[in-house]
């Protein structure tokens, strides 16, 4: 059958199923002297059970409208059928028999058909359900000889319930006669009747399947089946709870008071839990929270036991010590009520430590991890310590056997942090593309850190061998990771900013170095040029002086020639003065210094300046000697044919350009030389930046940009 045709059966079979309930309910409800004897026992009793078992066709066709093919489904379906087929048959055959005999069709026979319908009522939640559940298939093929003895335990034992006995006493009519008996089978079926231990034999046998299913399940699957499991814990504790509180009653008293009656007959609602926890089991709802279920449901079965223990042994035990009788004592009850009162917190905490330990074993609660983690994130710490923190929060959260803390950098995610501790040669950077976190070999869950849609970092968690990542531990790291995005951004840009301060250092310390460096330069220059020249002329000039007096005709010669001498250093000065700060920058500004650079260079040099005006000193200075320091680079390594130099204001910032059409490079395996280091710190010492494009056989492109306040209006 198609998923459609499926779907409409599966709506079919709810409506006739709802029709038997509202019949049914209808039939219970006439007045007291028109009924007979339900299976369930009485109108309140008849109408409660009835109603909650709806519950399971009402999950059936809900799970059957998402997956008409899981056979758990059907099963919700079968036993909402057999229930309510129970009841709808008992009012019916009360009605024919007693209200108004005679006025319905074979009363008798729907009389008999109840007795044998709470056998797929109780089998198949026993059985099939927990066989089959969540996926509705079996765990695997070795499990079918089970499902087909399951199969015979619901279909062979009540066949001596329906053609067996002569007589309807089961069904509430001791007098009248089973229009099903068949007394030539009396041989046969009375055997078959000892097959009903088959039953309770087969529900062991789809426990024992659940629990091993449960423990080859990993991810969605094992919190599936432990939805299931704590809502069967949870109709267990309730019905422990009955016998505890009934059988002190029973036993002092020899009678069960009302209130105990009371909430006897209204037990049976916890069965509502089963399809509950199913339903939400394979629709996948909110399937997260059922730690958090578990959780409370441990603390609040705990509590309500205690409660229950300090009532039953001062109010029951105590007060049949003193002989108070069956008259409640007042005095026993405000006792009761004030040892509880002060014992209930102590115990409290202690039932919730029990309970988170029964739950997440030795590590905190999820939510305990989240608010000590905002916690200690709040307060002041050093960027290492921060992130240990953090790591140490994801291995606390999610008991893993490893976790890291990655930060990106660049293109690539470095490891910054790790729980345990690892040496850094141990954990390899990398690469990121378009934004996505790269694989992780041998990691279970990599969780990208984002903050404003930027990646920003990864954390990592490795789990122990067989002890899969969780749904719940998953959603953890989820929410761990929207808090650590803040915290990334904020140790991101504190190493980011100690990074700039290191590299402020070291441009600083190599700018001292450049500069004593010009220094000996410029020493040295004085030394072996002007001041040589300067020596020889005042030499010459004492031998020009004594000539003066003996021969004043080579005098003459001798002060041309010393004029000629004092020419010379005066322009070896002057060369020395341009190349500290050229006159012609300082007169006519960076344009027309550049220009003239360019005509003294060796190859066809082009200036272009756009909206370039007057700056301050220092920002001409940069621009000039870093552009003049390119243009070296060109002649000496580029073999280029021409260049161009381009000067352009925009945006408060002054750019500068130098481009080649030489040889070019590449800049990730080439060094960069101590001339282009000059040039980054010349510029950074101007709060701007440098950057140098190349490519093999493509030229060069030197950039930088300084931030600018002009001396005249562009």
């Amino acid at each position: 059958m198609t998923d459609r045709s499926l779907r409409r059966l599966a709506g079919i079979a709810f409506a006739f199923v709802t029709t038997l309930f509202i019949v049914g309910l209808m039939l219970t409800l006439l007045p007291p002297s028109a009924r007979g004897r339900s299976p369930t026992g009485g109108a309140y009793g008849t109408i409660l059970f009835s109603t909650i078992m709806f519950a399971f066709p009402v999950v059936g066709v809900v799970v059957a409208s998402r997956h008409p093919r899981n056979r758990i489904a059907w099963i919700f379906l079968l036993i909402g059928a057999s229930w309510e087929s129970a009841a709808f048959l008992g009012g019916y055959s009360a009605f024919g028999l007693v209200t108004h005999p005679g006025s319905l069709p074979r009363p008798d026979l729907a009389a008999a058909l109840t007795a044998w319908l709470w056998v797929p009522g109780i089998g198949l939640p026993g059985t099939f359900l927990l066989l089959l559940f969540p996926d509705g298939r079996l765990p695997s093929r070795k499990w079918r000889p089970l499902a087909w003895l399951c199969l015979v335990a619901l279909a062979v034992p009540p066949l001596p319930m329906i053609f067996g006995p002569r007589l309807l006493v089961d069904s509430g009519y001791p007098h009248l006669r089973n229009p099903l008996y068949i007394g030539s089978l009396h041989a046969i079926l009375t055997p078959l009747a000892f097959l009903i231990p088959l039953i309770p034999i087969c529900v062991l046998g789809c426990g024992v399947s659940l629990v091993r299913r449960f423990r080859r399940a990993t991810g969605t699957e094992r919190v599936q089946l432990k939805w299931l499991t704590t809502a069967g814990a949870g109709v267990a504790a309730v019905f422990f709870l009955m016998m505890a509180l009934s059988v002190p009653q029973t036993f002092f008293h020899g009678s069960s008071p009302s209130w105990l009656n009371f909430l006897g007959s209204v037990s049976p609602a916890s069965f509502v839990l089963i399809p509950i926890a199913a339903g939400f089991a394979i629709l996948k709802h909110r399937l997260y929270d059922i730690d958090v279920v578990i959780n409370k449901t441990v603390v609040f079965g705990a509590l309500a036991g205690f409660i229950t223990l300090v009532y039953v042994a001062i109010v029951v035990g105590i007060g049949h010590a003193i002989g108070s009788g069956d008259k409640p004592n007042l005095a026993l009850s405000i006792l009761a009520t004030a040892v509880v009162a002060i014992a209930f917190q102590p115990v409290r905490e202690r039932v919730q430590h029990f309970a988170n330990r029964l739950v997440y074993g030795e590590r905190a609660t999820p939510y305990e991890v989240l608010a000590e983690f905002s916690a200690r994130v709040a307060d002041t710490y050093a960027d290492q310590e921060v992130l240990s923190k953090m790591v140490h929060a994801v291995a606390q959260g999610t008991g893993a056997k490893e976790a890291e803390v990655w930060l990106k950098s660049g293109s690539e995610l470095q490891p910054a942090a790790s729980w345990p501790d690892k040496a850094s040669d141990q954990l390899r950077s990398r690469f990121v593309t378009d934004g996505e976190l790269p694989s992780f070999i041998g990691i279970d869950k990599a969780i990208a850190v984002r903050h404003q849609g930027e990646l920003l970092g990864a954390l990592t968690v490795t789990k122990p061998a067989g002890e899969p990542l969780s749904p719940a531990e998953e959603k953890l790291l989820t929410d761990l990771a929207l808090q650590a995005g803040l915290v990334l951004r904020n140790v991101g840009l504190t190493s980011e900013l100690l990074q700039r301060l290191e590299e402020l250092k070291a441009s600083r310390q190599r700018l001292v170095a450049a500069q004593d460096q010009e220094r000996r330069r410029l020493e040295r220059d004085l030394h072996d040029g002007a001041q040589q020249h300067l020596v020889a002329l005042k030499m010459r000039l004492a031998l020009a002086q004594r000539l003066a007096e003996r021969d004043p005709g080579r005098t003459e010669q001798l002060i041309a020639n010393l004029e000629e001498e004092a020419g010379e250093a005066l322009d070896t000065l002057r060369d020395l003065a341009r190349g500290i700060y050229p006159p012609l920058l300082a007169d006519q500004g960076l344009v027309a210094a550049l220009e003239a650079q360019a005509r003294k260079a060796t190859m066809p040099v082009q200036v272009h300046a756009e909206r370039v005006v007057r700056y301050p000193q220092e920002i001409e200075a940069a621009v000039y000697f870093c552009c003049l320091e390119a243009l070296q680079n060109v002649a000496k390594y580029a073999s280029a044919r021409h260049a161009r130099v381009i000067l352009d204001q925009r945006d408060g910032a002054l750019v500068f350009s130098v481009t080649d059409d030489g040889r070019g490079f590449d800049p990730s395996t080439a060094a960069k030389g101590s001339g282009t280091q000059n040039m980054a710190d010349r510029v950074a010492a101007m709060g701007g930046s440098l950057t140098v494009d190349s490519t093999p056989n493509e030229g060069t492109v030197v950039t930088g940009t300084l931030p600018v306040k002009t001396l005249e209006p562009a």
